[in-house]
């Protein structure tokens, strides 16, 4: 695949044709880099086997996104489509948030291989920051009494789910794949709830 000459242009048939390509290709490298970035981590990853996966020429990833570091923030950028708690009952925000991930994460390998690269690179814990920051201290802020706490109770939602995401989905402990999704809203969905909305103790 190769859209070098067909993408400068949106006007025409050609240009259209063109622009199709070129998103064509962008799509095909993203898919690329995100498998090959779960499955070797950002160190091993090379633009050479990335382009080979997506079956272009690696002038074509570097044309695109510049350099490995700037593909992997394209390729792990994700919107975790967090719920609107408005609509949610208060009491009900921890066992919300834990089944929304739950979901995200079991129907969707994207956050789990964003979890690989982010413990193992700097870039990628980075890029964890950057969006778990982005979009989970908005919902922290909506349900914590005190708005100056949001970002230490952010941090502790995070930390609660991104240690089950590790344990479960990428270190694989027994004990924690074994549990039913029930079971880990049920134990998760209170601890959740205390970090929200708890008076800071």
């Amino acid at each position: 695949m190769d859209d070098s000459t067909t993408d400068s242009t949106t006007d025409g048939t050609n240009g259209t044709h063109g622009a199709r390509r070129s998103d064509a290709t962008r799509t095909a490298i993203l898919e690329a880099a995100r498998e090959r970035f779960a499955s070797d981590g950002y160190e091993r990853a090379t633009i050479r086997a990335i382009a080979k996966d997506a079956r272009i020429d690696p002038s074509m990833v570097m044309r695109y996104y510049g350099n490995k570091e700037g593909l992997f923030a394209a390729a792990v950028s994700y919107d975790l489509r967090l719920p609107d708690l408005a609509s949610t009952p208060r009491g009900e925000v921890g066992r919300a948030l834990v089944t929304h991930f739950l979901a995200m994460w079991e129907e969707n390998e994207e956050l789990t291989a964003m979890l690989r690269v982010g413990a193992t690179n700097k870039g990628g814990a980075e890029r964890m920051q950057g969006i778990f920051r982005d979009q989970l201290m908005p919902v922290a802020r909506q349900a914590c009494p005190d708005p100056e706490q949001a970002p230490a109770r952010a941090g502790l939602v995070a930390a609660q789910l991104l240690g089950l995401a590790l344990t479960r989905y990428v270190l694989r402990f027994p004990p924690t794949v074994a549990l039913a999704r029930e079971e880990i809203v049920a134990w998760l969905g209170p601890t959740l709830q205390r970090y929200l909305t708890a008076p800071s103790p």
